[in-house]
C-alpha cells in the first residue's frame, strides 16, 4: 500500500476493552488491515545494483532524529539499510514517518511494516519528548530502504498470540497498550547477478532463547517459501542473550545452528558489543551483543560496527549499526 489505513475510534475501543487472550489477539489482528500490509514508498537512486554492496543493519530506537540518522549513515554509502524500531505518526517522534525521513535524505525506496500498534505515548523518558498527548497514527516498526526499486515485498508475522498483549504471557505491559508482535520485511531488489532478497526483522527482547528460536524458525521457513533459491542476505536486532539467567551470553542462543543448518553464514558481524547507554534508555551498564547480519550466497569482504554516537557524541540509539561490504556470488 502507499499508506496504512489509520485505526479508527472504534477499533481503538474494541482493544482497550478486549480480553487479554491469544485468541481475541489474533482476532484484533486480522480486523486490522493495517497490520496486514507492506507500506512502500520513497524514491529509488538507481536501477540495479553491483555484485559488490553495502548492507547496514540497525535498532534506531523509535528514530528520534531520521536527518541526524541519515547523516550518520551516509558515509558509508549504503546500498541497503534495514531499520528496527522506526515510528510512524508516534508523539515522541513528532508524528513524523521517521523511515520515510531516512529514506527521503538517503534517496532510497522504502518498505515498511507495523510492528505495534501503539495506543499510549511509551515509557517514562520517551514521555518527554511528546508535544502532543495522542498518536496520529500509533505505528511501530520495521524497515527496508533500498538504493533500487523493491520489486517484491513481504510481511511475517513472527508472534500473533500477543506476547506483550495476552495476560497469560506475562508479558504484557500497562504503560504501553499494544497489539502486534515481533515481525519481518522481506523484499527482492535487482542486482547485476539476478535478484536478492533482503530480510529486516526484529526478535522477542521479553523471552528466552527457545522462543527467539521459534521466532526465527518461522522466519527462515518464510524466508525459504519467499525466495527459495538465491542470495539472501538478512539482519536486525535479534536480541540474542537477552532474559537469559543467571548471565547474559549470546552465545547460549539456539538460532545461530537454526541459521547454519539452513545455509546461512554468521561471518558478515563485526566481534564487539552493540548497544549503549542511550537518551531513551539511559543505562551504561548495559553492553551486550544484539545484532547481527547473516547472509546465503554472500561474501564479506568487510564488516564493521558503527557507533550510534554522532559527531556531538549524542547518542542517535541504544544500539550501535552492524554493516558489512558483501560479494554476491
Amino acid at each position: 500500500m502507499p499508506v496504512l489505513p489509520p485505526m479508527e475510534a472504534v477499533q481503538k475501543a474494541a482493544i482497550l476493552s478486549s480480553c487479554r487472550t491469544s485468541d481475541a489477539h489474533r482476532a484484533l489482528l486480522a480486523s486490522t488491515p493495517a497490520m496486514n500490509a507492506v507500506q512502500i514508498g520513497g524514491t529509488a537512486s538507481g536501477d540495479l545494483l553491483p555484485a559488490t554492496l553495502t548492507l547496514v543493519a540497525w535498532n534506531v530506537e523509535r528514530c528520534l532524529f531520521p536527518e541526524d540518522t541519515a547523516a550518520h549513515l551516509a558515509p558509508l554509502a549504503p546500498d541497503i539499510v534495514l531499520l528496527s524500531e522506526v515510528d510512524h505518526g508516534m508523539a515522541r517522534t513528532g508524528q513524523r514517518h521517521t523511515t520515510e525521513a531516512v529514506a527521503e535524505a538517503l534517496g532510497m525506496s522504502y518498505a515498511f511494516g507495523v510492528e505495534f500498534f501503539e495506543l499510549d505515548l511509551g515509557g517514562p523518558t520517551e514521555r518527554s519528548f511528546c508535544e502532543d498527548d495522542f498518536n496520529a497514527l500509533g505505528w511501530h516498526g520495521n524497515a527496508v530502504l533500498s538504493r533500487v526499486p523493491l520489486n517484491r515485498v513481504a510481511m511475517v508475522r513472527l508472534d500473533d498470540a500477543g506476547h506483550w498483549f495476552a495476560a497469560n504471557n506475562g508479558a504484557t505491559d500497562p504503560d504501553q497498550p499494544r497489539i502486534g508482535g515481533r515481525m519481518a520485511v522481506l523484499a527482492q531488489v535487482a542486482t547485476v547477478k539476478g535478484p536478492l532478497t533482503v530480510v529486516s526483522t526484529h526478535l522477542e527482547s521479553n523471552a528466552d532463547a527457545a522462543f527467539r528460536a521459534q521466532q526465527f524458525s518461522i522466519l527462515l521457513d518464510a524466508v525459504e517459501t519467499f525466495a527459495p533459491s538465491g542470495p539472501v542476505l538478512l539482519g536486525g536486532d535479534l536480541n540474542t542473550g537477552n532474559h537469559m539467567p543467571p548471565d547474559y551470553d549470546w552465545r547460549r542462543e539456539t538460532l545461530f545452528s537454526l541459521g547454519e543448518a539452513r545455509g546461512y553464514a554468521w561471518t558478515a558481524t563485526a566481534d564487539g558489543p552493540t548497544t549503549r547507554s542511550s537518551i531513551i534508555t539511559p543505562h551504561p551498564d548495559r553492553v551486550m551483543k544484539l545484532d547481527w547480519i547473516l547472509v546465503r550466497g554472500a561474501m564479506p569482504e568487510a564488516s564493521g560496527i558503527l557507533s550510534s554516537l554522532d559527531a556531538t557524541n549524542k547518542p542517535l540509539s541504544d544500539h550501535d549499526a552492524v554493516w558489512s561490504r558483501l560479494v554476491i556470488e
